[in-house]
């Protein structure tokens, strides 16, 4: 039995010279959702952007903001993000803030109304986000090493897409979101493990590749 997938649009390679072309091009292609990788340049070797910029993208458009916080300290920042207009925040299970702080972190996004999430880097056991089940929304299967677009797509770490899936059969409207390398090519296979949500980045702006074909080669991919 076959469900529909949602494509969220990753913005990372996208043109910031301007923002406003690059939203209109994907929501022409039929994107459901924009993913915002925001990166401190201490929990992953990159930086990226702050609030602002989420705040510039919640004025752009009404689709979806699905951000991901890849940083070492979500608590500090997610009351700014929030506010920012973010509609999901996923941060990662990895970083070393305690237990309780994380689960404080959950409780104060799912307070806001908005989608709490806890993102999983390829060598991190699924396992890791068990404590938190009860709190989530989302969870993130990272199918590329954190901090940077455009890398390929690891296989590997995809088959914990269907243990998450199981994780999170008891919670109303739980997602789980693959991230990493995602593309018309790679798609079945994601699907296959029964994934919601692909992060497609760089395969829709590179040139020569239609982003809107794209997004639907990805979407027709659902198995049977």
């Amino acid at each position: 039995m076959s469900h529909r997938v949602a494509v969220a649009a990753s913005i990372l390679t996208a043109d910031f010279g301007n923002l406003y072309r690059a939203v209109r091009k994907l929501e022409r292609a039929g994107v459901d959702r924009l993913h915002l990788d925001v990166m401190d340049g201490h929990f992953v070797p990159n930086m990226t952007f702050g609030p602002d910029v989420v705040s510039a993208f919640r004025r752009l458009t009404q689709l979806p903001l699905d951000v991901h916080l890849m940083i070492s300290e979500p608590s500090r920042f997610v009351g700014r993000f929030i506010e920012a207009g973010s509609d999901s925040l996923t941060f990662h299970v990895e970083t070393a803030e305690s237990p309780e702080i994380k689960r404080a972190t959950l409780h104060e996004i799912a307070a806001a109304r908005r989608q709490p999430g806890l993102a999983v880097s390829p060598a991190t056991p699924i396992g890791a986000v068990e404590p938190y089940l009860d709190l989530l929304s989302i969870i993130m299967v990272m199918t590329v090493e954190p901090g940077f677009g455009g890398q390929r797509f690891m296989p590997e770490p995809a088959a914990k897409i269907a243990d998450a899936k199981s994780m999170l059969a008891g919670q109303p409207g739980g997602q789980v979101h693959v991230d990493g390398g995602v593309s018309a090519d790679t798609a079945g296979l994601v699907m296959a493990y029964g994934v919601d949500v692909c992060v497609v980045g760089s395969a829709l702006f590179q040139r020569g590749r239609d982003a809107a074909r794209e997004v639907a080669a990805i979407k027709s991919a659902s198995s049977p």
